[in-house]
């Protein structure tokens, strides 16, 4: 491989011959299938003009590049998972070479083993819930308005009643959001709560009260999907997407050992 080439890795599964053809990677670059000690590793040949360390630098700052890319990286890693258990590699991991890769199945050969039956048969499914407004803003403090209030303490008084009420608001949302998570850690192998998106994120203006991800058993899939129906309450919106390849559940830590879901 040329010097200015290095190799990008999208996801890790057990060698069971072939694989998704005719699948186009990151920056357009053809995936193909390294098999080594009984896995197999689904990569492609990269630019490191574009993907080299000092490149990926200045990239990551470029939102329109990032999406593109992490697009086409979620594609080829849906493309691996729709066909048997995969451990996805976190987004742009890049290696010198395909000899670089082999050191990696060498080393954790166990690790990616274990994330690779542990997720058989499963997939990764997020929840997000959010607060929804209660309403129009109070008319006055509930205390009643003072007699002679002049008009700037009256208006202050009902802001100070709106964001009471709001805030009343907001912790009835996460109550019902830690019961559905609940509800839903009842079916689901492990889940795991995410820090919560901000709206500018998310795209919505409501706040967002739960954003977890669960791992779940292939065939229990409908059965999770009807608690979201059983649990919905008013005051929150609760949206189910996925299924997605397990990526909160199959990544490996910096000592080598399988990330573990949880629900704290």
């Amino acid at each position: 491989m040329a010097t200015d080439q290095g190799v990008y890795l999208y996801a890790v599964t057990r060698d069971e011959g072939g694989g998704p053809d005719g699948l186009a990677g990151v920056a357009g670059a053809p995936v193909r299938r390294l098999a080594h000690r009984g896995l197999a590793a689904f990569l492609s040949t990269v630019s490191l003009a574009e993907f080299g360390e000092e490149a990926l630098r200045r990239s990551m700052e470029d939102l329109a590049w990032l999406e593109e890319t992490a697009r086409a990286h979620h594609r080829v890693v849906e493309a691996v998972a729709a066909l048997r258990p995969t451990a996805p590699v976190r987004l742009v991991t890049v290696y010198t070479g395909e000899a670089q890769v082999r050191e990696l199945l060498d080393e954790r050969h166990e690790q990616f083993d274990a994330v690779l039956a542990r997720v058989a048969g499963r997939r990764e499914w997020g929840v997000k819930a959010y607060a929804v407004p209660g309403g129009a803003e109070p008319a006055s403090d509930p205390q009643g308005p003072t007699p002679d209030a002049t008009p700037g303490a009256a208006y202050l008084n009902r802001r100070r009643a709106a964001l009471r009420s709001r805030e009343a608001d907001w912790r009835r949302a996460a109550e019902h959001a830690r019961a559905v998570h609940e509800a839903l850690m009842d079916i689901a192998v492990v889940g795991r709560c995410h820090r919560a998106q901000d709206p500018q994120l998310s795209g919505r203006r409501e706040q967002m009260v739960l954003n977890g991800a669960y791992l779940v058993d292939d065939a229990r899939a409908a059965e999770f999907a009807q608690v979201i129906e059983d649990v919905a309450e008013r005051g929150v919106t609760v949206e189910l997407v996925g299924p997605w390849a397990p990526y909160s559940f199959a990544a490996l830590d910096q000592d080598g050992e399988a990330a573990r879901g949880d629900a704290s």
